[in-house]
């Protein structure tokens, strides 16, 4: 640890009381229920707070406990997670769920080193769960974590390098060892909320995107960037990679009344999740009417609905669609697909690139959906 990365016990302090006069009301907080504190963590990778609130407090509604989770089939799980993407984060929870029950009595470990054995827990989220629902001096360092510390030291590395994470987990440590017992005593939540002023100071006020609202800050005065002026340059990232751009063509294969939906393979991307078919590439009318007879589809009308895009981390879909209509889909039934008609498909989980075509159809109606599809004007 360097010299000038000491969390001081005066610090520290001063980011616990702004904590408790500014923290944000969420539905996990404060509950002390371990199981909780995970689903919200997991939750909460690659997802917005606002977005996550309401979905957390309908997943569970309808999974309480981990026993719950464990037992509950691929289908509900899908359908609770819809719409909030990488789907695999959901499997997870499910697998460590199984695991808890079978070797840990359906319940969490404390201890992050047993936690990062778990699947889907990594070392952030095993001190998330430690700190925060255990109240064990360890530290939590995510994105937030990442970026507040950086500014307050004046830390100039790349915070893709791992080796910056580590280095910020050291200072938090030796901060516990140095000062976590005396302060305890006098504040009984030091550790939870220390952990989560850190993240709420990143989320509030030491902001990604934009300026820092410093004069807000209770750690201004200590603060390397607020006093070089230097927050638009710390943290910094290295650019990603520029994303892949995917063609792809649509099919929404129809009788009168269902909807065809494929399973997608195991691995990969969106693994085994329901899908409308679709290949690579941009095909013509011609070419999208031999796709669907290659599925067995007996085509009997064709055209063409609005383009879609969506965003994967990595890659961009760029869609073309087409519905086809045919006399009936009985047909095509077999290992991988579901025929499902407009009811059956606004219950059933669909990944969030197809959300603008189920839209289209008037199949989802959530509030927290938007799509760029609209129907053309009669």
């Amino acid at each position: 640890m360097n010299s000038q990365d000491q969390i001081t016990a005066e610090a520290a302090l001063s980011l616990v009381h702004w904590f408790q006069s500014h923290e944000r009301s969420l539905p996990w907080r404060h509950t002390g229920d371990p199981y909780q504190v995970w689903l919200s963590e997991i939750m909460l990778q690659q997802t917005r707070v606002e977005f996550v609130k309401d979905r957390f407090l309908s997943f569970r509604s309808d999974l309480p406990d981990i026993e719950s989770l464990a037992a509950c089939s691929e289908d509900h799980l899908m359908k609770l997670w819809e719409g909030m993407g990488y789907y695999s984060r959901a499997r997870n929870l499910q697998k460590c769920a199984r695991v808890l029950c079978e070797q840990y009595h359906g319940q969490l470990p404390a201890d992050p080193a047993l936690l990062q054995q778990l699947p889907g827990i990594g070392p952030y989220t095993a001190g998330a769960i430690s700190a925060l629902a255990f109240g064990l001096p360890v530290p939590a360092v995510d994105g937030n974590v990442l970026r507040v510390l950086c500014r307050l030291f004046g830390i100039a590395d790349d915070i893709r390098n791992p080796a910056v994470r580590i280095r910020l987990e050291q200072d938090i440590a030796a901060f516990y060892a140095e000062c976590g017992g005396t302060l305890k005593q006098q504040e009984p939540t030091l550790v939870q909320d220390f952990t989560q002023g850190l993240m709420e100071l990143g989320a509030l006020i030491c902001i990604p995107n934009g300026a820092p609202q410093c004069g807000q800050c209770p750690w201004q005065e200590i603060c390397h960037a607020c006093r070089e002026k230097s927050w638009d340059r710390i943290p910094f990232r290295s650019p990603l990679k520029q994303r892949r751009i995917v063609s792809r063509t649509i099919l929404i294969i129809r009788d009168g009344s269902r909807f065809l939906l494929r399973q997608r393979p195991e691995k990969g991307l969106l693994a085994g999740l329901y899908e409308f078919p679709g290949i690579d590439g941009t095909l013509t009318p011609r070419e999208a009417v031999a796709a669907a007879e290659s599925l067995g589809a007996s085509c009997m009308q064709i055209h063409r609905l609005p383009d879609s895009k969506h965003v994967f981390t990595h890659l961009e879909w760029h869609m073309t669609a087409y519905e086809i209509r045919t006399a009936s889909v009985d047909a095509l039934s077999g290992d991988g697909i579901l025929l499902l008609n407009k009811k059956e498909l606004a219950e059933f989980a669909v990944p969030s690139a197809f959300h603008a075509y189920l839209e289209y159809y008037d199949l989802k109606d959530q509030p927290f959906r938007r799509s760029p599809l609209r129907k053309p004007r009669k």
